[in-house]
């Protein structure tokens, strides 16, 4: 959050949704956890890569969904739950909506509750991505970037 400060009330009141968002959203937490790495290899986030790998292993996600996603490739051997949340996020972000059976799809899984919190993910991790691309945010010392930038 430290490029955040330069404008204090917006850290202020991105730090609460993200409260809400990184710890209290509806959704299982590997799920959540997945979402967050989803965008992260979107925009090619070090520090948020670095933060939430860390974070998805300890809620569950195995190494290879993990390694797919840091690749760039859909991962095999993902949940039911994970696919959705897959396919919602990246129809989300590529056409900036979703298809109606992907959105019926999302709220038969995990309510209209769980459906706008993974909107609000994908908003929300965006939005820290470019704060912390734009603020040059490290690694912490004696880290490596995982991630490769996507070919152009």
């Amino acid at each position: 959050f430290v490029p955040l400060s330069r404008s204090p009330q917006l850290m202020i009141n991105a730090a609460r949704m993200g409260t809400y968002l990184r710890f209290g959203n509806s959704l299982p937490r590997d799920v959540s956890e997945f979402a967050i790495l989803l965008v992260s290899r979107r925009w090619t986030q070090q520090y948020e890569w670095y933060v939430h790998a860390a974070d998805g292993k300890t809620a569950g996600l195995n190494d290879a969904i993990i390694q797919a996603d840091a690749d760039g490739r859909r991962p095999e051997g993902m949940s039911e739950g994970m696919e959705i949340v897959y396919d919602f996020s990246n129809e989300l972000n590529d056409f900036h909506s979703v298809t109606d059976r992907t959105y019926a799809r999302m709220v038969a899984k995990y309510g209209e509750q769980g459906m706008m919190d993974l909107v609000g993910l994908n908003g929300y991790y965006s939005m820290i991505s470019m704060v912390l691309n734009v603020g040059r945010t490290p690694l912490p010392p004696g880290n490596s970037p995982a991630l490769k930038p996507f070919p152009k």
